[in-house]
């Protein structure tokens, strides 16, 4: 399979003097096209600020991440928004949904960013709350929806575009087991192809069995590459 993700030496640290610390340290690894790739690991290892580096939204303190043969942070700031407009499609653990938006609007929202038709949006956009199952509260405002609803909202957000590289951050974490795995069952495939790469943080063996492959991780660093059978559920 070709490379969709390549990080080279990702390194990452907060604050400052005495207090500096890395998130990460030294990371590299590769993501291949037409996989699904999960990063597991105790909290606080760094998966999330993990995603961040490769999907442009957070810049590495040194290294690189090529995506279809760019270092994305050799890009212009015009350029990294193009690219996560355009290529990335990112679940957060805390939703990011905008309360003053329908819940149809909120996953529209990419379609409409990069210009398609208002009408073809809204009606895309239905058939992906449909697939998550919230056609019903379509024209609620996230304020209304329970957490687990909120989260499948910002999946259906994440995946209406159906942009290259596929970022989960925990998408099943308020969900129950039936509806998570359907949503990820979907995602694999329906979403996923030979021309598309999924990167999943998650603590959930519920879905451990849809991973490709496995990257541990501790102290923010990768301790472990293995096949996604061989996980422990």
């Amino acid at each position: 399979m070709a490379e969709a993700v390549k990080a080279i030496l990702l390194e990452k640290a907060f604050g400052e003097g005495a207090a500096r610390t890395y998130a990460i340290r030294r990371v590299s690894f590769e993501a291949y096209w037409g996989e699904m790739l999960y990063v597991v690991g105790p909290s606080g290892s760094g998966k999330t600020t993990l995603l961040s580096l490769i999907s442009g939204i957070l810049k590495p303190d040194s290294g690189s991440v090529i995506v279809e043969g760019r270092d994305i942070w050799g890009l212009s700031p015009n350029e990294i928004a193009d690219f996560r407009l355009h290529k990335v499609g990112f679940v957060f653990q805390d939703y990011h949904l905008f309360p003053k938006l329908t819940t149809v609007e909120n996953v529209a929202i990419p379609l409409i960013l990069k210009k398609e038709d208002w009408n073809r949006s809204m009606k895309v956009a239905m058939e992906f709350l449909e697939v998550v199952g919230l056609a019903d509260k379509a024209s609620l405002p996230p304020t209304k929806l329970s957490g687990g609803e909120q989260q499948r909202v910002a999946i259906a957000r994440a995946i209406v575009g159906r942009p290259d590289l596929l970022v989960f951050d925990e998408p099943t974490a308020s969900l129950d087991g039936v509806t998570g795995k359907r949503i990820l069952d979907f995602v694999k495939n329906e979403i996923l192809n030979d021309k598309r790469c999924i990167v999943v943080v998650t603590h959930d063996s519920r879905i451990f069995g849809l991973a490709d492959r496995v990257i541990e991780m501790e102290d923010g660093t990768i301790v472990n590459v293995r096949s996604g059978g061989e996980i422990e559920g």
